[in-house]
């Protein structure tokens, strides 16, 4: 069984069983209907009692997990976390958390885990430790990540709920793995002379539906046939879900009006979200979309994408995007290679490529729905 006495202190929190002083904040979270303590948790005042003396601790005493409190500094519970269907003789277990929506967003929930995995592997003799979170839950795939799990795969409508089936997402942690966050490519804002490359986000969805779906576009690339706004949509959240696995990242290059202050990298450290861009009068039309994809961490390796919207076309915002992404991956990552392939058929994006100075390798034969495809490659000694 787990220590009944458990307790485990973080930066700012305290991880502990769920006891009688406790009656009145769960009381108090109860009524107020929110949704974040454990599965068998009462829905009415009522039951508070018998729970907080019985039933929180019915999974500990079967031997199968632990429901600890994460508590703040002043005591106050703030969220829940669990171990759950532990198997002593496999040495396995699976975690999972919820935090009280008024305390979101602060990074509890992964200091709570790092916290409970770091008791698990110095306590007991378990050797692992699953966790899952829906595939379109992003907070919770990003504390998955943060706290060092390993994406592994995907099951597919695996869970049911209010709405219909959701995939979900397995993540595993062995004892001997490190304890770092999962490496990933951070959400970056990169200027150039006329270009703003800024993390793509929903109100680009009919710009990037557009381009996409224009006739150019769809006979030289291999997006979706008729594509829709949904398609775009989706996009954009598989984005987010390929840079948190570490495997990807993407931007909206978006025309800069004023024309700021030229640099390939600019302020690429600045914060995501506050778009200080805008106050600046920098952020004009959607121009381009440009990602990296297949990112191999140990051999420093990358392929990067992109797709001029047609009323940007002609004026080389796609090379002056690619030549700061490139930049940035190389100077600022540590990446060694970065690789370009493009339909033989599609002359105006080799042009890309060249212009760029990207150097021509050959063809890969039948490579994109049996098309062949020119590669390209960049290496940091190509931008000196």
């Amino acid at each position: 069984m787990f220590d009944p006495d458990v307790s485990i202190e973080t930066a700012r929190l305290t991880l502990r069983p769920f006891g009688p002083q406790d009656a009145a904040r769960i009381r108090s979270i109860v009524e107020s209907g929110v949704q974040f303590l454990p599965p068998g948790a009462p829905s009415h005042v009522s039951g508070v009692a018998q729970w907080l003396a019985h039933g929180v601790h019915e999974l500990r005493t079967s031997g199968q997990g632990v429901h600890l409190a994460m508590t703040d500094v002043d005591g106050v519970v703030v969220g829940a976390i669990s171990l759950f269907k532990t198997s002593w003789s496999a040495g396995t277990t699976e975690v999972g958390y919820g935090v009280h929506p008024l305390y979101r967003g602060r990074g509890l929930a992964t200091e709570a885990v790092r916290g409970l995995v770091e008791w698990v592997f110095a306590a007991t003799e378990l050797r692992r430790i699953d966790l899952t979170a829906n595939l379109d839950n992003a907070a919770s795939l990003r504390v998955a990540q943060k706290a060092g799990f390993t994406w592994e795969g995907v099951l597919r409508a695996a869970v049911m709920e209010d709405d219909g089936p959701h995939d979900l997402v397995v993540f595993g942690l062995l004892r001997g793995d490190g304890r770092g966050p999962a490496p990933t490519l951070p959400k970056a804002e990169l200027r150039t002379e006329r270009l703003l490359l800024r993390p793509l986000e929903p109100a680009d969805v009919p710009d990037l539906a557009a381009t996409a779906a224009d006739p150019l576009t769809q006979a030289r690339t291999g997006v979706p046939r008729g594509y829709t706004e949904d398609h775009a949509r989706a996009f954009i959240e598989n984005v987010e879900r390929l840079r948190l696995r570490g495997a990807g990242i993407g931007w909206a290059a978006v025309q800069r009006e004023h024309g700021a202050e030229s640099g390939s990298l600019g302020d690429q450290r600045s914060p995501v979200g506050a778009r200080p861009s805008d106050a600046a009068g920098e952020s004009g039309r959607f121009a381009v979309n440009v990602d990296l994809r297949d990112v191999d961490w140990t051999n420093g390796t990358a392929e990067v994408g992109y797709m001029t919207a047609p009323w940007a076309r002609g004026r080389g915002y796609a090379g002056e995007a690619v030549l700061a992404v490139a930049r940035w991956l190389f100077e600022c990552h540590g990446f060694r290679r970065l690789q370009l392939r493009v339909a033989v058929g599609n002359p105006e994006s080799q042009r890309v490529a060249e212009k760029a100075g990207f150097s021509r390798e050959g063809v890969a034969r039948a490579s994109l729905a049996g098309e062949d495809l020119v590669v390209f490659s960049l290496v940091p000694s190509d931008l000196v």
